[in-house]
């Protein structure tokens, strides 16, 4: 595993649209690994998208506390209700603010073996399922502010 530089704001990886991965194989593996040791090595990391790493491939990992979650080419199928959060991100080191984002929401990926799986998040899990997902198709969440937090 290595440590990756993340990307910051102003790169214009930032906003481009991952493409999807076609195999999952040890590259791909070995890029997942390089992220969660990434995130898990950078202050307040709870999620981090490829491309916040240089690499626009449809890949996430996720750590809300409860254990590791390699996902590629997640997708949002199904979203519902509504919550105001606060959002951070590693791409925007210091700034914080308010958005909406879906109570509850299910995702389809791969896992790190190529299966399909569907996952359920609710609160804040969702809300980091929504930003991640954001990520890969060039969104980021200062865009989606409607109040920006000292």
């Amino acid at each position: 595993m290595a440590l990756r530089n993340i990307v910051l704001d102003g790169d214009p990886i930032l906003r481009k649209k991952s493409k999807a991965v076609e195999k999952v194989d040890d590259r791909i593996r070995q890029i997942l690994d390089d992220m969660a040791e990434t995130m898990y090595n950078t202050e307040n990391g709870a999620g981090l998208a490829a491309c916040q790493v240089g690499i626009l491939k449809r890949l996430v990992v996720i750590d809300m506390g409860t254990g590791l979650l390699k996902l590629v080419n997640p997708e949002i199928i199904t979203a519902e209700g509504s919550q105001e959060v606060v959002e951070g991100c590693l791409s925007f080191p210091g700034q914080y603010g308010k958005l909406t984002r879906p109570h509850k929401v299910t995702v389809k990926a791969l896992n790190e073996k190529g299966e399909p799986i569907l996952l359920e998040g609710e609160g804040e899990l969702a809300k980091c399922f929504c930003h991640e997902t954001d990520h890969l198709d060039g969104i980021v969440f200062v865009d989606q502010v409607t109040e920006w937090m000292e």
